[in-house]
């Protein structure tokens, strides 16, 4: 797998403590993606949990060979990345940017540039600027999404 098959999962916020553990900002929803013994990809090489724990909406993890406070601090904002999850019911984040957002009267209204998270629901952000939450999402199938938006929305 190549660095641009990588998703990124989370990125180290600051150290934890003086014995190595550091705080992990998760930019995914999956908590197994900090589970001991997973290797994280990061641009300076692997990083293998040896232990995590959620801590106030974060995670407290441990990595094999970071014993110490410097060590910790020398990861401060590191992008951690790992493979694509394989689950055919979950919408992924790089599946769904650049896709086409068509509603339920076959109107296209262009392709979505990013995902903008939201308490109530996350928010498919369109080209042209629409936001359409993802709870309209009917279907997604080849770079095509299908949604059912109440009149006015867009």
């Amino acid at each position: 797998m190549t660095p641009a098959d990588l998703l990124e999962v989370g990125r180290v916020a600051k150290p934890h403590g003086l014995h190595g553990e550091v705080v992990v900002a998760l930019s995914t929803n999956r908590p197994e993606r900090v589970a001991k013994g997973t290797v994280l990809q990061t641009d300076d090489g692997p990083l293998t949990i040896t232990a995590s724990r959620p801590h106030q909406h974060r995670w407290i993890v441990r990595f094999a060979g970071v014993d110490t406070r410097e060590a910790a601090e020398a990861l401060h904002g590191v992008v951690l990345s790992a493979e694509p999850l394989d689950d055919p019911d979950a919408l992924w984040v790089h599946e769904l940017i650049g896709a086409t957002v068509v509603d339920q009267h076959g109107t296209e209204h262009g392709p979505v540039t990013s995902v903008e998270v939201n308490p109530a629901s996350d928010l498919l952000v369109l080209e042209g600027g629409g936001l359409v939450p993802l709870t309209f999402v009917v279907d997604h199938v080849d770079g095509r999404i299908t949604v059912d938006i109440p009149d006015g929305l867009l």
